[in-house]
């Protein structure tokens, strides 16, 4: 067998993973708030980008000019008008304190305020900021008595002590060990303390959580209509009471990032773009890419990256809204029985079909509908909520989405007789008679993602 080499051409195609594109994708899974927030830095990065103004065609040089002055003259009578070091003769406008508040104190902060005024002596301080500094952001102590007794060198008795006093503080509950010593000191603070209350948290927390009240009352020997008493009464303790303090600053804006309003019977589609700037390309840069001969070569290279990369950055948002408004309009387009009366007409929707009907890829609309957001007449939700499962219906080959039988199952169990609740086999045959064809097991299956206690558990005596 004779081996050479030989060179010949072959045409393929591939799919090469560019930067553009990379730009592309990771843009389009941006939500409004951090696209805003993407555009503003290139705004600083890229010199070929500029923000475009908003001009009124009927403005003119007179009425430019009469704007300023008019703007003028509001600044003037601002100064005027201000406060400046309290002239004699002139009123005094009245200042709050609540104006000066510039942040929720946190718990430690809060925790440390109670201390400062309750502490008689420097080593009960030092004790005391020793205990603080060692309670989570849920109010509980995470260090061992003897520990600190060691590390500030006093005795347990002391530490004890000082650990008292901080479990007075408010919040009630914290500075507690574990959660049976945070119920306590709860009941214990409101007043509601009682030796079968006391025995409930000591010995059967667990059996509290499962709902088995007979099994309680048989332990005690007490009637199970007690029993029911004592565990409503524990139920509205706080087993975190230190979450009241914590983050309290981390407050987390949802944008909308497309809005559905009904006008005249249609639906309308809107993609938030309001809020980050017009892009376009600066002309005096434009300009002075066309003279070849001005820049030395690593100048114009770096100047026709910038330009490459704020063309393809205008494109790309253009590419990101036209996506976003073809995926959701086809959701409003199958969802419109939802919209109008809510999550019982809640129709199955997968990917796929969404993908078929605007003809892009699955990946596609997966990355559209990941971390956005839209406001209809039904309230804001995500874009993926409209994508759930089928259930088979008795009415021949028409399905039922599984987010609509979850809604009939918790609106079965909220209309129900408290004192002789439905179990999931009850359940199971009403939704059999509303026409929707689904198993015992899977009747279970949503009571228990929606954290819903079985029949004996949700038993009022």
């Amino acid at each position: 067998m004779r081996l050479t080499h030989d060179v010949f051409l072959e045409q393929q195609q591939k799919l090469l993973m560019t930067p553009e594109l990379r730009q592309a994708i990771a843009i389009l899974q941006m939500s409004t708030l951090e696209l805003t927030e993407y555009i503003q830095r290139e705004l600083e990065e890229n010199p070929f980008l500029e923000e475009k103004e908003v001009e009124d065609p009927g403005d003119d040089q007179s009425s430019d000019e009469e704007t300023d002055k008019t703007k003028m003259e509001e600044w003037l009578e601002y100064y005027n008008d201000r406060d400046i070091g309290g002239m004699p003769g002139e009123a005094q406008e009245e200042k709050s304190f609540d104006n000066f508040l510039s942040k929720r104190p946190s718990l430690y902060e809060h925790l440390e305020f109670q201390l400062r005024l309750v502490t008689t002596t420097p080593e009960d301080a030092v004790i005391g900021n020793y205990l603080i500094g060692s309670i989570d952001n849920s109010g509980y102590l995470c260090v061992d008595l003897n520990e600190v007794g060691s590390k500030v060198g006093c005795s347990l008795e002391k530490v004890e002590k000082v650990l008292k006093v901080i479990q007075s503080f408010h919040p009630h509950g914290v500075g507690a060990r574990d959660l049976k010593e945070c119920l306590l000191l709860q009941l214990k603070h409101f007043g509601k303390e009682s030796p079968m209350a006391r025995r409930i948290i000591e010995n059967h927390l667990t059996d509290l959580a499962r709902g088995r009240v007979t099994k309680i009352a048989s332990a005690l020997s007490i009637s199970a209509q007690q029993v029911q008493g004592i565990c409503d009464l524990i139920r509205t303790l706080d087993p975190k009471p230190g979450l009241q303090y914590s983050n309290s600053n981390e407050i987390r804006y949802i944008l909308p990032d497309v809005f559905v309003e009904k006008v005249e019977g249609e639906y309308i589609v809107i993609v938030n773009d309001f809020n980050f700037p017009r892009l376009i390309i600066n002309r005096v840069y434009e300009k002075v890419m066309r003279q070849p001969d001005a820049f030395p070569q690593d100048a114009k290279k770096y100047l026709e990256d910038k330009m490459g990369s704020a063309i393809w950055l205008i494109r790309s948002i253009e590419q990101r809204r036209m996506t976003l408004y073809k995926v959701a309009r086809c959701i409003v387009d199958i969802q419109s029985e939802f919209l109008d009366q809510g999550i019982q007409l809640l129709k199955p929707l997968t990917l796929r079909q969404v993908a078929e009907i605007i003809d892009v890829h699955e990946s596609t609309v997966s990355r559209a509908t990941t971390n956005k957001f839209i406001q209809t007449p039904q309230g804001l939700f995500e874009l993926k909520y409209f994508f759930s499962t089928a259930v088979d219906s008795c009415r021949g080959s028409k399905k039922v989405s599984a987010k609509s039988i979850k809604y009939m199952v918790e609106d079965i169990i909220a209309n129900e007789d408290p004192t002789n609740p439905l179990s999931d086999e009850s359940i199971t045959q009403v939704l059999n008679q509303r026409n929707v064809r689904i198993s015992r097991r899977t009747v279970a299956k949503y009571r228990q993602e929606m954290s819903i206690l079985p029949a004996m558990a949700r038993r009022r005596y």
